[in-house]
């Protein structure tokens, strides 16, 4: 490290040593020119897989994800029926219900549900390409968050591909509004930029806020860990709509009135916004790239997200695709005239 020090602040001394009369002249180095360097698609560098239980359907779920090419996008195959080779591209144009959670189905109807977890990880991770294997109609929920997903990657190992990493930039301002109900993307720089309100009348969560520039690191340390979460006053709706089959005190955070009925508590103050944060980053990444875009919910839904998003990539005028550059380029120090030769 000091020797590095030395060099920079000193110049490196040019010496002969078989010469007595030679005087040392002093090459100094240049300013760093600084050099954007554009990102690469990643993918896994090893397959790896895990089990649990869906949260609607209540199947048990084996889950497998696979390196994929570049330019091949997050893919899920359900390898449980007959043939299992039906591939669906996970992408706007296949989602099919985002009632409580966001389905994904290939033309003749064969679906994934609850992928929107698994694919914040792979926001949150920069995984541009895989191969999501299911032996079941979900995605397992693990623990409610994206946590899980992203410990399988970490372990797996990423690798980077020739092929330039692209993004979505949001150019123009789009919003939808429901009722109480809005979400907008307005133009910003540089990331995907969240803000996100929720309004319950359940005392145990009643109105929460949050804003968060969507970096890796901001993901894994301030969204990623936070869970789904329900009302007991609900559940007995929803099972009998065909969902929530699976939800438990291990997989959602379940709120009666004022009380959390989790014995560990909350992981954040504000976890119920946090994981509204997860669920929009997971259905946004269904764009099939990151954003660099400021989104806005304001009590907003799945279903919303997907209006939204609809309403944005119908207008070709206002989103453009751009390379992804690193933001903390290298430095590259060049050498300069001898001292000598500047007087």
């Amino acid at each position: 490290m000091l020797g590095g020090m030395f060099l920079k602040e000193f110049g490196a001394m040019n010496l002969d040593f078989s010469n007595p009369n030679h005087k040392p002249q002093s090459v100094h180095f240049s300013a760093p020119a600084v050099f954007p360097r554009s990102v690469s698609q990643k993918t896994l560098k090893t397959s790896i897989g895990c089990t649990g239980v869906g949260l609607h359907s209540g199947w048990r779920v084996g889950l497998k994800l696979h390196p994929a090419a570049a330019n091949t996008g997050i893919v899920f195959r359900r390898v449980d029926l007959i043939g299992g080779g039906t591939e669906i591209p996970a992408r706007w144009n296949s989602v099919t219900d985002s009632r409580l959670c966001t389905v994904i189905a290939d033309e003749r109807g064969v679906s994934v549900a609850t992928v929107e977890h698994l694919m914040a990880a792979f926001y949150g991770m920069g995984v541009d390409n895989a191969l999501v294997e299911v032996n079941g109609p979900e995605v397992p929920a693990m623990d409610g968050s994206s946590w899980p997903f992203m410990f399988l990657m970490e372990c797996a190992g990423l690798v980077e591909l020739q092929a330039p990493r692209k993004a979505l930039r949001i150019r123009k301002p789009k919003s939808f509004t429901n009722g109480t109900k809005r979400v907008s993307f307005t133009p910003s720089q540089g990331e995907l930029r969240i803000d996100f309100e929720i309004d319950f009348k359940a005392a145990a969560i009643g109105r929460q806020v949050c804003s968060f520039g969507v970096t890796s690191e901001t993901f894994k340390t301030e969204i990623s860990r936070a869970r789904t979460f329900g009302l007991l006053s609900e559940v007995t709706a929803l099972r009998e709509a065909g969902l929530a089959r699976g939800g438990s005190l291990e997989n959602a955070i379940v709120v009666d009135g004022d009380r959390i009925l989790n014995d560990a508590g909350l992981r954040h103050a504000n976890e119920f916004v946090r994981h509204k944060v997860l669920d929009a980053i997971g259905d946004l990444y269904l764009c099939g790239h990151p954003i660099i875009g400021h989104f806005s919910g304001t009590c907003s839904s799945h279903a919303d997200t997907s209006r939204l998003m609809q309403q944005v990539l119908a207008d070709p005028q206002g989103w453009d695709m751009i390379d992804v550059y690193d933001d903390t380029p290298a430095a590259v120090w060049h050498e300069a005239q001898p001292l000598a030769a500047m007087a």
